[in-house]
């Protein structure tokens, strides 16, 4: 068997010359032997080629959809912006019902507490579900931040609600004034949510399509507070008021001075205003656009609620017209209007022959002891308009 002599080949993979050669020469070194030619080097390792071609493949990737995603503007790209936003603008809208709903039960005359807590626990479930089916939504990559925007939005929703129907739940037996703070810190949440969805989720929004040069997508507004008044320490006062009344806490005697006294009554025909007077008689031309504007001042130092004012017209001893209309509050030494329009008097000849009497009753709050400036009767004649 032939042998080798050790002297003869040897296995040198970083034999270097006298002179310095670079790192990259000496690691492509091979087997030689000594004193022989240097042997060619060879491809990369497979596993480099690998990586390099992966690599270009995961940039040319990246340009690709880079580029697709500044254009924007194709057909795909529309429909996608298109479906996603058509999927926000139910939840949006229903959102914005259920605000309306809300300011709307403030100033109802059937308020009661717990119906208004009902509903408030109700209209947070909602929002929640609304949350909820966005959470399922897929926005588009430019709208993913601003897609969290809108989920914040529906959560501070849900949060408000909530934390009203709570405040109120522990109301009894507590100041008015600390649970009307306490209602207007939890409603904050309810006009934050607006500036939320206005703010960081509908304008950003705009801006991108704006941006991609999508055009014929609509991004939906969604506000829940249109009347900030409604959710200010005032309006709640009012609001814990009427919900729980003062004759509650004061074993059923209203105590303190209560009251309203009539003011004005003005009769309004095609932009002519008439004052009414109890001393002398109006005339009054019958006008389909007729209408009364009654004016009436809360004398007492207590805010009152769900006042009835009646106005009514009587001609030759007939009563041809009532209407009663309650106001939901009003605060102490405050004035407010109550207008009666659409007034059905018929022009009969009888009607226009007589004088009618137009009286207005201011109704009686609890605690008040003084009607004498409730109520007043004017005498005033009815004509037929110019031409008839």
């Amino acid at each position: 068997m032939p042998t080798f002599d050790d002297q003869d080949i040897e296995l040198d993979f970083f034999e270097e010359p006298e002179t310095v050669e670079s790192p990259r020469r000496s690691a492509r070194r091979g087997v030689r032997r000594r004193g022989g030619p240097r042997a060619p080097g060879g491809p990369p390792p497979a596993g480099v080629a690998v990586a390099r071609l992966a690599g270009f493949v995961v940039l040319a990737i990246v340009l690709v959809v880079g580029i697709a995603a500044a254009v924007g503007g194709g057909k795909s790209g529309h429909d996608e912006y298109a479906s996603y936003m058509k999927s926000v603008t139910p939840l949006a809208q229903s959102s914005e019902r259920v605000g309306a709903a809300f300011a709307s039960e403030l100033g109802s005359s059937h308020l009661t507490l717990a119906g208004f807590q009902s509903k408030l626990q109700q209209w947070s479930r909602q929002e929640q579900q609304a949350y909820e089916r966005a959470q399922q939504l897929r926005p588009p990559g430019r709208l993913q931040a601003a897609h969290q925007q809108l989920l914040g939005t529906f959560q501070l929703r849900a949060l408000g609600l909530a934390g009203l129907a709570n405040v109120l739940a522990r109301s009894k037996g507590k100041d008015a004034g600390t649970v009307a703070a306490q209602l207007a810190a939890e409603a904050q949440l309810l006009s934050s949510s607006d500036i939320v969805w206005s703010e960081l989720y509908r304008q950003p929004a705009m801006q991108a399509l704006k941006t991609l040069g999508v055009t014929g997508v609509t991004v939906p507004a969604s506000q829940f507070v249109t009347n900030p008044d409604v959710i200010s320490s005032r309006s709640f006062a009012l609001v814990d008021q009427r919900l729980q009344p003062a004759s509650s806490s004061t074993g059923g005697k209203v105590s303190g001075l209560h009251g309203s006294a009539l003011v004005s009554t003005v009769a309004s025909v095609g932009g002519k205003n008439t004052t009414l007077s109890t001393s002398t008689p109006a005339t009054i031309p019958l006008s389909q656009g007729l209408s009364f504007k009654v004016t009436f001042e809360n004398a007492g130092n207590f805010a009152e609620v769900n006042v009835p004012v009646t106005l009514s017209i009587t001609v030759g001893g007939t009563k041809v017209y009532s209407q009663k209309q309650l106001v939901a509050s009003i605060e102490s030494k405050q004035q407010t209007t109550v207008t009666f329009s659409n007034i059905q008097v018929s022009s009969a000849s009888s009607t226009v022959s007589h004088s009618a009497a137009v009286t207005v009753l201011v109704g009686k709050v609890p605690g008040e002891t003084n009607l004498t400036n409730n109520s007043a009767t004017y005498e005033v004649f009815f004509t037929l308009p110019a031409g008839q």
